[in-house]
């Protein structure tokens, strides 16, 4: 099979909003959010205007991933207690669970399994914003859907090489399109602007030695992607259970013990998340 030129590759991803598969609320979202000044009254009452959304993101925000159980009932709560960009990226996860089920079984679980990781790492770390990490999470495999809407047969090929071969997806990504799926989701980001730290971290999520101003943001995703490989939960493209990159784990400079913290919480927490569908 032909390599992809990247060059061509990019540009193609960078107008998948004109595609005709894309669902009509999320082309709304997307032409919502390209406005950078957008405020949170606004989102709020886009979300509120569409029932089938609203009922998306309440169910979202009240489920394990996010730490808020029957405790948020309007958007307009969700909006205040979260945060813009929380919402933002909320609001494009929910809308993209569709083509998360369709183009892949498992992606939309192994997402969510990886929001709940990073939500637990970040705050064992202490930080500020566990929440805009999870969404992160949430997000970091964005790029895998552009290039299967783009490109299905060849995604195709590159999940079956990852299998024969016995190594992770990105490296047959690279093989085929020359670039991954970290790539592809990076420039859908710049495209859809994103704010910062959802852009690095999408981009970086695999080589978290690359990021630059948010390099514990990244290195946590990394982390919390392993971690629900190793758990078994969802699917990512290849069935492999990566070592963790010794950088990561001096960078979170965590101990055996906050580790098995993390995986105590996290096995109760996905197990509520197996049922999260949003439907």
């Amino acid at each position: 099979m032909d390599k992809i030129d990247a060059k061509t590759l990019k540009y193609k991803i960078q107008n998948i909003g004109t595609l005709p598969t894309l669902p009509g609320i999320l082309k709304k979202i997307l032409k919502a959010l390209e406005n950078p000044n957008v405020s949170l009254t606004e989102i709020g009452a886009f979300i509120s205007n569409d029932p089938v959304i609203t009922a998306k993101v309440l169910k979202m925000v009240n489920s394990a991933v996010y730490g808020f159980p029957g405790r948020i009932s309007s958007v307009s709560q969700a909006v205040i207690l979260l945060g813009l960009n929380v919402v933002k990226g909320l609001l494009l996860g929910v809308s993209i669970f569709e083509l998360m089920q369709e183009t892949m079984v498992g992606l939309w679980e192994h997402s969510t399994g990886c929001s709940i990781a990073a939500r637990l790492i970040a705050r064992k770390k202490g930080l500020k914003e566990p929440e805009e990490i999870s969404v992160a999470a949430l997000l970091h495999d964005i790029g895998k859907v552009v290039l299967i809407l783009q490109y299905p047969e060849h995604y195709e090929h590159a999940m079956k090489q990852a299998q024969e071969r016995g190594v992770v997806i990105y490296l047959t990504e690279e093989d085929i399109f020359t670039v991954t799926h970290a790539d592809a989701g990076s420039w859908i980001a710049e495209k859809w602007r994103f704010p910062g730290i959802l852009t690095e971290v999408i981009r970086h999520h695999h080589k978290s030695r690359l990021s630059g101003t948010f390099s514990i943001e990244t290195s946590i995703v990394n982390l919390a992607d392993i971690l629900v490989r190793a758990r078994g939960f969802g699917f990512a493209g290849d069935n492999l259970v990566p070592a963790i990159n010794p950088a990561v784990w001096e960078n979170l400079n965590m101990t055996e013990n906050d580790l098995k913290d993390i995986l105590k919480e996290m096995e109760d927490l996905i197990e509520g998340a197996g049922t999260l569908i949003l439907e």
